[in-house]
């Protein structure tokens, strides 16, 4: 029998102004950006809080608060591969990653091969281990109102 843990990851943050729009580590042209203590890369930090709970090793904000100001305007890749040394060093590498990013604009289709190739490249992991889905929420709720962007993701993990 293969061991193989599942974790899901969810995160959302607020639009602003004079922030970059910072995606699977790719930084797609918008007049608006994610407001946050790091680059708030929601899809890499769903995709870091999947990763961890798998192992039910807590979320980001255990290793990373936002009340230490060394993580101030993190790049989150940076913190990705740090989870992922995490999950390496306790036995564990990533079978596939599924994610959905959640925005109303801008269109994300012509950037999700280049977010692949970046998660994959940090991950140490083939760009088609790493899904990345994007829709709207038809205009509903705060990312429907153009307010935030949310990313869901879940990663399977498998014993190395």
């Amino acid at each position: 029998m293969i061991n193989i843990r599942i974790g899901n990851g969810y995160d959302i943050h607020q639009l602003s102004t004079n922030r970059r729009l910072i995606l699977g580590g790719i930084e797609i042209p918008h007049e608006l950006g994610l407001l946050g203590h790091s680059d708030a890369d929601v899809l890499t930090h769903a995709i870091m809080d999947a990763m961890l709970g798998a192992l039910s090793l807590g979320d980001i904000g255990l290793y990373f608060p936002p009340s230490d100001p060394q993580w101030a305007g993190a790049d989150s890749l940076v913190l990705l591969s740090k989870v992922n040394q995490l999950i390496s060093d306790r036995g564990w590498q990533i079978g596939n990653i599924d994610s959905v990013v959640v925005a109303e604009r801008p269109k994300l289709k012509p950037h999700i091969s280049a977010m692949r190739d970046r998660l994959g490249q940090v991950l140490q992991i083939s760009s088609d281990r790493v899904g990345i889905k994007a829709t709207t929420n038809e205009q509903l709720d705060a990312v429907g109102r153009e307010e935030g962007i949310a990313a869901h993701a879940v990663v399977l993990l498998i014993a190395s």
